[in-house]
């Protein structure tokens, strides 16, 4: 089966914990990158299944360039 386009497809990094996979989505969320996780942890019943299946962070293909500098770039220094 084919992408849909705008669908949240490509995969731009891993976290085997949860806490930083979702601060990863709270960056992108804010600033203005749809995202979702993947998750192979039953539901989250079972967690230590994330080291054998690191949870997935998914943006659009055509927000993957931008998503991954957001995330790369270093934050900006307190003021």
């Amino acid at each position: 089966m084919a992408d849909e386009p705008g669908e949240l497809n490509t995969v731009i990094r891993t976290f085997t914990n949860e806490v930083h996979a979702q601060i990863a989505q709270a960056v992108l969320d804010a600033n203005g990158i749809d995202s979702g996780l993947i998750r192979d942890d039953a539901g989250g019943m079972m967690p230590w299944l994330q080291q054998l299946h690191p949870i997935r962070l998914v943006v659009r293909e055509e927000d993957s360039a931008q998503a991954v500098d957001i995330l790369n770039s270093p934050p900006p220094p307190n003021q």
